[in-house]
């Protein structure tokens, strides 16, 4: 079984809430059901909406980590796209 990897990356590091789950949004619907979107983004607000967003919106969150490498405070989330909205079933 081959590993996992992000089929795209998004920066949001700049933004503030609520452009960080809209950026990431966007990004989620150029990728594929399935596929996962690696987002990093600052701590805080941004990590605390974007990984509930994506689950409020059926996404998946499969990582959500520190990225110190990255730079002081930075976080790493790995979302996985869900199905699209009109694929979804609404009770």
């Amino acid at each position: 079984m081959r590993p996992l990897l992000p089929a795209a990356r998004l920066d949001v590091r700049a933004h503030a809430c609520p452009v960080t789950w809209v950026k990431a949004r966007i990004a989620l619907s150029r990728i594929r059901e399935g596929e996962v979107l690696e987002v990093l983004l600052r701590d805080g607000e941004p990590r605390e909406n974007v990984p509930r967003s994506a689950e409020e919106d059926g996404h998946r969150v499969l990582r959500l980590e520190p990225a110190p490498e990255e730079g002081a405070d930075i976080w790493r989330a790995w979302l996985v796209r869900g199905p699209s909205t009109e694929e979804r079933a609404w009770p």
